[in-house]
């Protein structure tokens, strides 16, 4: 006969009756008085058994007042003794004995109540229907209800929202499976101005036979340690996410992102620098007093933007020094302010811009706050909650945010040195290769270079166009592994190391081996002391170069590479293939050797020379490179410039990717109406027939102005071949831009140029061709050599 009921409201009740509520059936008795009936409850509470109490009379059991029981061990009970008469039909049948506790006893039972009662966690059971059967007093003060209110409605009943759908739903679940569930809520309820961040068990309550008799729910507010850890997050955010550029706009606009979409920081962030960060450069040292002009780096908000409430990206606008930016940089600390504050009023009605978008979004908290760098002020960020944000900023939020714009200071100011160095750099790179297309009469040639985006910078690709004498020309190519300062200045010693080779007209394969050998040696340290390691590999290990010599008149084209790509020839009928030339090493290794090879170039046919950027990529291997580079060079175009942008278009679209130089050329050859060649005899008499074929020759060509020259540049090298020389000699007059004399015969020794004295009879002759003629030089071939001399014919 265990009675039952729902827990009362205490503060409507009198304090007996909460007791009352509480009472313990323990015994029944007969007529006579005696125990007829002794209850489990009352075993445990007096000590005992059903076999010693039954029938013993119950007036033993009390104290000797009469108002409560005695333990088995003597001690008195704190509880009151309650007797309810048992009528029959005609007479009393006996007692129905019950005890409650005393009031303010604090029992066990009252203490657990209080603490029920008083806990600051929301305390709150259902039955199973999701019906409120109790609530402690923190659940009655957060909902706004008393518990005769609420008592016996669903939850959904007397608060509305989807967290309490779902809530609801939870409760209603756990009755039907008996397990418990955990959720987290950020919600307000209707007593509460802000929302709240919950922690919310929903568990089973049940019998010992495991029966669920209702559901007991607990919530906790958590806000403080909930703030905390988004405040934790928005940092660990920071870390992966900013600075992962090293661009200035792109890490201002990381900070943007982290802060509005990524952790809803504010609703609104802008990023304002000063301009010199733009470029590269550092700002003057503050403090910036005054009006202050600022450019837009990034913006970001949760709605979208009207165009006329908000500056653009790269505009500038000028503070007035009543806005909380230009204070945050006069002062070098955080400015935090409510919408209302009277300095805020001041501001907005000096700025239109900055008015016209708090009152398009109802802003109603802000937080500046400076960038700072070296001990130098970069700009400002501008942090703004709106109304669909109520909580404004605080000083917890204005610590958190000056530890997250610190580390974006570090951020940009790596972006502004990094900028800074790629544009040294990439000006170092361009001044270096050439600045338009090399004008010569035998090939047509179109050039690209393109620096990498991203982290990666300026490289050291390069290429160059050489002319040759004999009308012929070189084409270079070359990679410095790295980038930055340094590829471009080693990239730079590679060019004019190129360069003074090709002047002395080594063929392909040997100018390699020369080149090679020059960056073996300007690699080593050149003072070696007992702490240094010699072993260490040079530095410009990792160069590659391909090199060309055309020759219009033969039609052919000898190449050699050292590490670098093989070239691609376009025939004339648009069929693209990779050349199949031999693979040197890389420049700096010393030692090994280099292989030429010699190829057929017809009229109108194209030659790319190109650097692995355009063929290298993560989204394929070289020989899909290869495949897709030749399919671009077909296409039918216009111009070789056409030709140069659709192949970047096609192999090279990503930004970041590495940096590309890319040479192409347009075969021609050299008509015979250029070109005028005789092999004579090295007997003496024939110097005479030598110079009347060449003034027969310059006077079909129309150029008699250069007759004397010619006969005196022809009788000198003839000569000398005459003297000097075996076999047959060959004279050659070749006219293109230039004028060329060549005289060639099977020797290898090559005519110096020296001073004669006085008393000599000889050594004169060279002198005058170096003195007459625009540029004079020795080419080795396989069967001997030439000697040439080149003059200016544009004037004549």
């Amino acid at each position: 006969m265990h009675h039952t009921s729902g827990l009362p409201e205490r503060r409507n009740r009198h304090p007996d009756e909460a007791h009352r509520d509480e009472s313990v059936t323990i015994a029944v008795t007969d007529g006579n008085g005696c125990v007829a009936y002794w209850s489990r409850e009352a075993q445990e509470l007096m000590g005992y058994t059903p076999a010693e109490i039954i029938g013993s009379p119950l007036a033993e059991l009390f104290s000797t007042d009469g108002t409560t029981f005695r333990h088995r061990d003597g001690s008195l009970l704190e509880t009151r003794a309650h007797l309810s008469p048992l009528l029959g039909a005609t007479q009393q049948q006996g007692f129905l004995v019950t005890i409650v506790p005393s009031p303010e006893t604090g029992k066990l039972q009252d203490l657990m109540w209080w603490m029920l009662e008083q806990q600051s966690p929301s305390l709150s059971i259902y039955d199973r229907e999701g019906r409120l059967l109790w609530a402690n007093e923190a659940t009655r003060q957060a909902v706004g209800f008393g518990q005769g209110e609420v008592r016996g409605r669903r939850l959904t009943e007397f608060i509305q929202g989807s967290a309490f759908e779902e809530a609801e739903r939870r409760i209603l679940r756990v009755v039907e499976t008996g397990e418990p569930e955990y959720t987290e809520l950020f919600v307000a309820l209707p007593r509460e101005t802000r929302a709240h961040a919950w922690a919310v068990d929903v568990f089973p309550l049940k019998d010992g036979n495991g029966r669920v008799h209702a559901v007991g729910v607990v919530g906790n507010d958590y806000s403080e340690q909930y703030h905390s850890r988004e405040r934790l997050a928005l940092l660990n955010e920071a870390r992966t996410r900013i600075g992962t550029s090293l661009d200035v706009t792109g890490t201002a606009q990381e900070l943007v992102d982290v802060t509005v979409r990524v952790s809803r920081f504010a609703d609104f962030v802008s990023v304002d620098l000063l301009d010199e960060v733009f470029h590269g450069a550092l700002p003057g040292p503050g403090p910036h007093t005054g009006p202050i002009a600022l450019r837009r780096a990034a913006h970001g908000g949760t709605a979208p933007l009207p165009p006329d409430a908000v500056l653009g990206v790269g505009a500038i606008h000028t503070h007035p020094p009543s806005s909380p930016i230009a204070r945050c940089q006069a002062t070098g600390r955080p400015v935090l302010h409510g919408i209302k504050d009277p300095d805020i009023v001041r501001w907005l009605a000096e700025d239109a811009v900055q008015a016209a978008y708090a009152d398009a979004f109802g802003t109603h908290s802000l937080l500046a706050v400076p960038i700072r760098a070296r001990g130098l002020i970069l700009g400002a960020a501008l942090f703004l909650r709106h109304s669909s944000s109520p909580d404004p900023f605080g000083p917890d939020d204005r610590t958190v945010i000056e530890d997250l714009v610190a580390r974006v200071a570090v951020c940009l100011d790596n972006a502004r040195r990094f900028t800074r160095e790629r544009g040294i750099a990439l000006a170092l790179q361009r001044s270096l290769l050439p600045r338009r297309p090399t004008a010569h009469p035998t090939v047509e040639t179109a050039s690209r270079y393109v620096p990498a985006g991203g982290s990666a910078g300026v490289g050291g690709d390069w290429f160059d166009v050489i002319p040759l004498p004999g009308a012929r020309v070189g084409l270079v190519v070359g990679d410095v592994v790295g980038h930055g300062i340094s590829a471009s200045a080693t990239m730079g010693r590679l060019r004019t190391a190129v360069r003074t080779l090709a002047d002395i007209d080594l063929p392909p394969d040997e100018l390699l081996t020369h080149l090679d050998d020059i960056v073996t040696h300007s690699g080593l340290p050149q003072d070696i002391d007992d702490d240094q390691d010699t072993s260490e590999i040079p530095g410009d290990v990792g160069a590659t170069c391909l090199y060309a010599v055309y020759d219009p008149i033969s039609g052919t084209c000898s190449l050699a590479r050292a590490g670098h790509p093989p070239p691609i020839l376009v025939g004339p009928d648009g069929t693209a293939r990779v050349i199949d030339l031999p693979a040197g090493p890389p420049l700096g290794l010393g030692s090994l050797p280099f292989e030429a090879a010699e190829i057929a170039l017809p009229e109108g046919s194209l030659l790319a020379l190109f650097t692995d950027g355009l063929i290298e990529s993560r989204h394929h291997d070289i020989d899909e490179g290869n495949r897709s580079l030749c399919q671009a060079l077909a296409r039918p175009e216009p111009s070789l410039e056409a030709v140069c942008d659709t192949v970047l278009e096609v192999q090279h679209p990503e930004v970041d990717a590495d940096d590309v130089a890319l040479l192409l050329m347009r075969a021609r050859t050299l008509g015979p109406e250029s070109l005028a060649s005789w092999d004579l005899s090295s007997d003496p008499a024939m110097v005479a027939e030598a110079r009347r074929r060449a003034c027969e020759r310059l006077t079909a060509w129309g150029l008699e102005d250069a007759a004397f020259v010619t006969e005196l540049v022809v009788s000198e090298l003839f000569t000398n071949a005459i003297r000097y020389a075996t076999g047959p000699i060959r004279l050659r007059l070749i006219k293109d831009r230039t004028l060329t004399c060549e005289v060639s015969d099977g020797s290898s020794t090559s005519p110096h140029l020296r001073r004669a004295r006085l008393s000599d009879e000889g050594g004169r002759g060279l002198l005058l061709v170096a003195q007459l003629t625009e540029r004079w030089g020795t080419r080795y071939t396989g069967t001997g050599k030439t000697i040439w001399a080149e003059q200016l014919i544009q004037a004549m």
